[in-house]
């Protein structure tokens, strides 16, 4: 297998991306540390992928808390070391709304957001990796086109649509 002997993080792992990559995570050996703001949910992951024959924990983390994303961290890599994160939170941008009639701040929601999400999540695990010298940092990002009324997201993606 794959990943084999490797711990990994999934935040946003009640979602539809991030549960789906911690089961893929879990089919290749890798224990999954499922993270994410929904317990029930996060729980459901955790039963379907102990169902499959894998390994899962689910924790209860808020990704724009810096302090509870590092405290799961340290917890994470007490019990050996954190060998993969992967970010799938949602940046809550405004969508339907044509960007020339958005208001700076619902703009910049999702922008601050990701951001902020990728901060917290690579400097919490960064400390464990970096005193080990390898593991991987991975986050979920826009795809290779703008799609009008999408928000911010897209912009910080590095893309835009004005329709």
């Amino acid at each position: 297998m794959l990943l084999e002997s490797k711990t990994a993080i999934v935040y946003g792992a009640s979602g539809a991306i991030g549960s789906a990559v911690a089961r893929a995570y879990a089919r290749e050996g890798a224990d999954v540390h499922l993270a994410g703001r929904t317990m029930a949910a996060l729980e459901q992951v955790a039963q379907r992928i102990r169902h499959d024959g894998g390994s899962a924990q689910a924790a209860h983390v808020d990704i724009l808390d810096r302090a509870a994303v590092r405290q799961h961290a340290d917890a994470v890599a007490a019990s050996g070391a954190i060998d993969i994160c992967f970010n799938a939170t949602a940046n809550d941008d405004v969508q339907g709304t044509a960007l020339l009639s958005m208001r700076p701040e619902e703009f910049m929601q999702p922008v601050t957001k990701a951001v902020t999400a990728h901060f917290n999540a690579a400097t919490a695990v960064g400390l464990h990796m970096t005193r080990r010298r390898r593991g991987a940092i991975l986050v979920m990002g826009g795809g290779r086109e703008a799609i009008p009324r999408l928000g911010g997201s897209q912009p910080s993606s590095g893309r835009t649509a004005c329709g």
